[in-house]
């Protein structure tokens, strides 16, 4: 079968379309026919060595997959890599069957990003109504779902883009105000959206960004850290958070993976809003599996919006 995989740590160049073995059934697993991977910044850390846990070489990436089993049922699921490629090993207790109303499309923005969004605001945060949160890259595919996902909790939120083209889209997908992440002030530019400090803020950025957020957030105010697409991890401000008693969570998902209720749980809930309509889904672009290295740079740029994809059947 064929497979993106990296022999090296780097750029985007590392990603080689080769040709390996095609996988055998295996205990408690769902071999599957993969029709879309998804495309995320853990990928992006897997690639250049700079990932929560050691990536052993050789690898393939991808950690979320849509496709097909050998008797025709659909289903999306979270692997530990693997992703990248015409076959992949799906463990049962992370794969969902799709409904039959649901795309696969649609199927691929839920697993990671999607579950990511609902446990980061719903579970961590636990953003209440009435509350002001505040969404960074909400243009992407994991912001444009927790702008919606907040919402719908009864928050105002503060949507962070850096385009007027994904502050529009946020705007469009329920924020109550918009600001420009690339201003110089970060800071008083949400204060002023926000009409005051805040009560719950995202991050994935790390540094300076990190250090802009915490320092809008009101006394007692909540922090969710689930991403340093910057490659910074340190620099919090531990004057400011005894100053305010502010508290910072780390979030990752594969600390859920053995929960049997949270993600069964969330995905339902997801797989539900989406069927009736009360959550879009944004698709950015769908590449073929051998421009794997396309995908990366454009990822990279953080110039899309919506959910980045592999299509494996091209």
């Amino acid at each position: 079968m064929r497979a993106i995989q990296l022999k090296e740590f780097g750029g985007p160049e590392v990603l080689e379309l080769v040709d390996v073995p095609e996988l055998q059934e295996c205990r408690a697993h769902h071999l599957l026919n993969v029709t879309r991977a998804g495309v995320n910044f853990a990928d992006v850390h897997a690639r250049t060595n700079s990932y929560l846990t050691p990536v052993p070489l050789p690898y393939i990436p991808g950690n979320e997959v849509v496709g097909t089993t050998a008797d025709g049922r659909r289903f999306v699921g979270l692997t530990r890599g693997g992703g990248y490629a015409e076959q992949s090993q799906v463990h049962r207790r992370v794969a969902w069957e799709i409904p039959d109303d649901v795309t696969d499309d649609q199927a691929v923005c839920l697993a990671l990003q999607g579950q990511s969004a609902w446990h980061v605001l719903y579970t961590f945060a636990q953003v209440a109504a009435g509350e002001t949160v505040v969404i960074p890259a909400a243009g992407g595919g994991f912001g444009s779902l927790a702008v919606q996902l907040a919402k719908r909790a009864g928050a105002k939120v503060i949507a962070l883009a850096s385009t007027e083209e994904k502050r529009r889209l946020a705007r469009e997908l329920g924020a109550d105000a918009t600001v420009d992440s690339t201003t110089s002030d970060l800071p008083n530019a949400i204060l002023d959206a926000a009409g005051g400090p805040v009560q719950v803020a995202l991050e994935m950025t790390g540094g300076k960004v990190l250090r802009d957020l915490v320092s809008t957030l009101a006394h007692r105010g909540r922090m969710v850290v689930y991403g340093y697409a910057s490659g910074t991890t340190t620099g919090l401000p531990t004057y400011l958070l005894l100053e305010k008693s502010i508290a910072v969570m780390g979030f990752w998902l594969p600390h859920l993976y053995s929960d049997r209720e949270a993600l069964p749980t969330s995905m339902e809930k997801l797989f539900d809003h989406v069927r009736k309509g009360e959550i879009r889904t944004v698709h950015g672009a769908t590449y073929a599996l051998g421009d794997a290295r396309v995908a990366h740079a454009v990822l990279a740029t953080r110039a899309h919006t919506g959910k980045l994809a592999l299509d494996t059947t091209r």
